[in-house]
């Protein structure tokens, strides 16, 4: 059996990308940034089609997401920040809940969201993933961009599609369908 199978398109050409940047690890995020921005870039997105956004750290990103996919002005979305675990439950609590609202932005809003927020043990992980993350949420975003505009058929209405009885010719109608 060979079904058909739809290769990843990476052409950002007239691509629409938001972006949301968590500032609380500022350094890290902008490391994130630069290599995403970096990357659309080479996948053919032009820089006056992409708009960045802050928020102070990665629970709020959910919130801008979402106003964001809101607008319909968005292809895809990439969320980027870092959550560096400390001596505290706090965070479980922001990895789980600012994953899960990105989540549930993407699938209510039906705009595909690249999660760029890292989770790790400490700083020098954070450094160390920062650039590799943000070239793939470039990627991610322009491939699943162009999956939903090839997923999501665009209908035309024709004169064809509406039996409108206003548009009956009256010549057409014979005289014993009036009775």
């Amino acid at each position: 059996m060979k079904p058909y199978t739809l290769a990843p398109d990476l052409n950002g050409e007239d691509l629409h990308i938001g972006i949301v940047c968590a500032r609380f690890t500022e350094e890290i995020t902008y490391m994130e940034l630069d290599a995403c921005l970096a990357q659309l870039g080479e996948l053919g997105v032009d820089e006056e089609n992409i708009m960045v956004v802050t928020v102070p750290g990665a629970l709020e990103a959910g919130f801008a997401l979402h106003e964001m996919a809101q607008t319909d002005e968005f292809d895809a979305l990439i969320a980027l920040g870092a959550v560096i675990r400390g001596e505290t439950y706090h965070f479980e609590i922001v990895s789980n809940e600012s994953a899960a609202a990105i989540t549930r932005v993407s699938l209510e809003t039906g705009v595909p969201i690249a999660n760029g927020i890292l989770t790790t043990e400490n700083e020098e992980q954070a450094k160390e993933r920062a650039e590799e993350k943000g070239i793939d949420c470039a990627i991610v975003a322009v491939e699943m961009a162009n999956l939903v505009s090839y997923l999501t058929p665009e209908y035309e209405i024709g004169d064809d599609d509406f039996d409108d009885e206003d548009d009956v010719d009256e010549d057409d109608i014979d005289e014993d369908d009036e009775k």
